[in-house]
């Protein structure tokens, strides 16, 4: 509920601070006052428009701001929009504060929870503390779109009709498939045949991942063959030596001899074993690599042919991964990815037909489940029409008539209700709109098309008091629902507001004396002139002395008999409070 709001420069208003109640709060004063300034401070809150004419003549700027405390219901929707927007107050998820800024220019800026914010953001966490019902934008029971959701909540329907909107999202994500899959065969054939040739290509090269590190280390040989030759016959010979006569001794018989030599001194002197065995492991060793030469030498040779097809094939390897990747292994990659979207191509027409399949068996679930939420909506709306319109005579609209308007529209790809195809959304096959004829004679129109002025507040009330266990917004206001009436509805109204208050928080802007007596809390709206500059204030009327003068004004005879008047009405409020519990 709204617990206080501070207003800074707004309009007439210079300063001030105001805490409403529980139950039913209650503003009233003289014409011209400024009574309804403060409903355009609570709108301006929920996100409406700005302008700079808004802001008091002399200020930069206007602020208010408002402090809402959160019951159950509200905090399990709101706090997912405020967890979502990072905008939980740290402190508390009990109370949520938002203010607005409007400077003479006509800016603005919003925040909640002390966080600025987008308008659309401001809008949509206000549409869940506040619905304010009068002459502006916000009477939103005025909006068919609201219509669908208040007759789904009086009919408990919300939690049921989840179940179509879970169906009809599946639905799209097929019918989306089936689209890309139809859309643009010849490309989609082109396609397949780009594959098919990469495909083949790849696999009649036939790859092996590391192919070309040994193919351009063969060609390295080839290309040098005669040097690799040259080196190992040199090498080879001065170490184990050749068949052309010379002195020179080879490495291996140099090592022989000495060998020999040192097995003498070891004999001498046993202190040189260790050389003695380095030197033999030195013989071996120089051995093996005579005799790895002489394999290597055998393998050397100068092969043209073969050194043309080395390149040949590095040269299809570079081709190759020039059009489809980097390596071979990403050329590989590449043939596998091609075979899996060849397949899906290949299979399209298979998976087109599955998919239409399961299109038709949505559709019929669809139509089922919307069929039976939309026979329950029948009874629903047949009932709520009927307390409305009760609640209509009660509030002298005797004559009016009141109806929820359903209707289904043909659809050739809609979903199957008996022989029917239906078109839908997330709520099912049901065009829901509140119908009225408010005088004899009169067709049945749309609402927002019928009602104007204190009549829309009259609907309004008849509509939130049928609607009161649907309808959760925690705070609702109402500005000139009094338009039009007299005093002796004025009573009726009074009940029907202060009935509302099990469960909401209501505040109501009025003229009417006899509406004012069922206040659980009375503001006097009092507009004075302080140094050449109009102000506007508001009272809170806690004594009864107050309450009985301030009824007494609005009668119309501020005197004995006027007051006497005013205690009757504040007598009559309360005994109907007593009687009601």
């Amino acid at each position: 509920m709204l617990e206080e709001i501070r207003i800074r420069n707004f309009a007439i208003i210079d300063q001030l601070e105001l805490s409403f109640a529980n139950g039913l709060n209650v503003i009233t004063g003289e014409t011209g006052a400024g009574k309804s300034i403060i409903i355009d401070a609570v709108e301006l809150l929920l996100g409406g428009k700005t302008e700079g004419a808004m802001v008091r003549a002399g200020a930069e700027k206007a602020t208010v701001e408002g402090v809402f405390a959160l019951d159950d219901h509200t905090r399990a929707y709101l706090l997912p929009i405020l967890e979502r927007e990072e905008l939980l107050d740290p402190d508390s998820n009990a109370i949520v504060t938002i203010g607005r800024e409007v400077r003479s220019n006509g800016r603005s800026a919003a925040r909640i929870n002390g966080v600025t914010v987008a308008i659309d953001i401001l809008q949509e966490v206000g549409a869940y503390l506040v619905d304010v019902h009068g002459q502006s934008e916000h009477l939103s029971l005025l909006k068919p779109a609201a219509h669908l959701d208040l007759l789904d909540r009086y009919a408990n329907l919300i939690d049921t009709r989840a179940a179509v909107a879970t169906l009809a999202a599946r639905l799209r994500e097929i019918r989306a498939e089936v689209k890309r899959l139809m859309d643009d065969e010849a490309v989609l054939k082109k396609r397949a045949e780009r594959l098919r040739d990469d495909i083949e290509q790849i696999d009649a090269a036939a790859l092996r991942e590391g192919e070309d590190d040994e193919l351009r280390a063969e060609r390295t040989r080839l290309s040098n063959s005669e040097q690799l030759a040259r080196l190992t016959s040199e090498s080879f010979a001065l170490l184990y030596g050749d068949d052309r006569a010379s002195d020179a001794p080879s490495a291996v018989d140099a090592l022989h001899q000495a060998t020999a030599l040192l097995q003498k001194l070891m004999m001498i002197d046993p202190a040189r074993k260790d050389d003695h065995s380095a030197l033999l492991e030195a013989v071996t060793t120089v051995e093996d690599v005579a005799s790895s030469l002489r394999d290597y030498a055998e393998t050397v040779e100068y092969n043209p042919d073969r050194l043309e097809e080395v390149e040949e094939r590095l040269e299809a390897i570079r081709l190759l991964t020039k059009r489809f990747g980097a390596t071979i292994a990403e050329v590989l990659k590449y043939a596998d990815d091609a075979r899996a979207e060849l397949e899906s191509l290949e299979n399209s027409e298979e998976r087109i037909a599955e998919l239409q399949k399961q299109e038709t068996a949505l559709l019929r679930q669809i139509g089922e489940l919307s069929d039976r939420i939309s026979r329950t909506r029948k009874k629903a709306a047949d009932k709520l029409s009927s307390g409305i319109i009760r609640e209509l005579g009660d509030l002298r609209m005797a004559s009016a008539r009141f109806e929820v308007g359903m209707e289904q529209v043909e659809e050739p790809t809609g979903c199957f209700v008996g022989e029917k195809r239906l078109a839908f959304d997330d709520t099912g096959i049901d065009r829901v709109e509140f119908m009225m004829s408010a005088n004899p004679g009169e067709p049945l129109r749309p609402l927002a098309k019928v009602a104007s002025g204190g009549e829309a507040a009259r609907i309004m009330l008849a509509l939130k008091r049928v609607l009161t266990q649907a309808d959760h917004t925690p705070t609702l206001i109402f500005d000139e629902i009094d338009q039009g009436i007299g005093g002796r509805v004025g009573s009726v109204v009074g009940e029907k507001l202060w009935g509302l208050t099990n469960g909401h928080q209501v505040l109501v802007v009025t003229h009417l004396a006899q509406l004012a007596g069922y206040a659980d809390r009375h503001y006097r709206v009092v507009k004075r002139v302080a140094s050449g500059r109009t102000l506007t204030e508001i009272v809170p009327l806690d004594a009864e002395t107050e309450r009985v003068e301030e009824l007494a004004a609005m009668l119309g005879t501020p005197n004995d008999s006027g007051r006497q008047s005013a205690r009757d009405l504040l007598a009559e409020a309360a005994g109907y409070k007593t009687a009601r519990g």
